[in-house]
């Protein structure tokens, strides 16, 4: 049988090494949309699961557009759900942001469910894409270091957590959800707001002291900036959709208006 290279993780190891990585949001769940967009210059999209009418068929379809660039992709799953993760990576999905993890206990599932026994609970498949159909030589024993794990603290009671949830061995990065948080924390639609940045920044701080690269998604270019100052490594700074809305009223106003 053939040998082929394992696939080596780019941007997990640009955020070990403190390398700020700027990334779009992409909820489209459109292959096509991937493939022009991963040679627009950004360093990683991520293709939603969660909220956006994206399954695992269609996410498959995005990882073979991805592969067309440079751009690495990372995979939101819809919930901290083993059997999930299992099918994502049979798939061949490296790099995964997982939404609303509360503690350290949640943390350590979702990094369990991305290794293989006896250092988790990862089924075994012979010849999965990830292995690349049987190809990649000794793939299960060293995929791990390949894998990354970015959760995603929400709500105020996870804030609490921060520390902690760092502390899990296995976990990469940590991501600040604006949406979620500002809901939690009495300013519902207001991702922007004030007080919820404030919480934010700080949070930023606190990941980085913790060793941690910490992420955020804003499609306001002054907030992007300031969080990056903060020293937020992986920075979503817009979204297919707000691209697309936006360009596309634009277009039609200057025509109508």
């Amino acid at each position: 049988m053939a040998s082929v290279e394992l696939p080596r993780n780019a941007f997990k190891q640009a955020i070990l090494a403190g390398r700020q990585q700027i990334g779009l949001w992409c909820s489209l769940a459109s292959a096509n949309a991937i493939e022009m967009l991963s040679f627009s210059g950004f360093d990683w999209l991520l293709l939603d699961t969660e909220h956006s009418p994206n399954e695992l068929p269609m996410v498959l379809q995005q990882l073979h557009a991805a592969a067309a660039g440079p751009t690495h992709p990372i995979v939101r799953v819809p919930w901290n759900d083993t059997v999930l993760f299992k099918r994502y990576l049979d798939a061949g999905v490296q790099s995964f942001l997982v939404p609303m993890v509360q503690d350290a206990a949640e943390a350590r599932r979702a990094v369990a469910a991305t290794r293989y026994p006896p250092r988790g609970v990862r089924g075994f498949a012979s010849a999965s894409r990830s292995s690349r159909f049987g190809r990649i030589k000794d793939y299960h024993t060293r995929c791990e270091g390949e894998i990354c794990v970015i959760v995603q603290i929400e709500t105020v009671a996870a804030m609490r957590e921060l520390e902690a949830i760092a502390a899990v061995e296995g976990v990469d990065g940590i991501f600040i959800g604006p949406g979620d948080l500002s809901a939690d924390m009495g300013y519902l639609g207001q991702p922007g707001h004030p007080e919820v940045m404030k919480v934010a920044l700080d949070a930023m701080r606190r990941i980085r002291a913790a060793g941690k690269a910490p992420g955020f998604l804003t499609g306001n270019e002054t907030l992007a900036r300031q969080v990056i100052e903060a020293g937020c490594l992986f920075t979503a700074v817009g979204s297919d959709t707000g691209l697309l809305v936006g360009a596309s009223e634009s277009l039609a106003a200057r025509f109508k208006g």
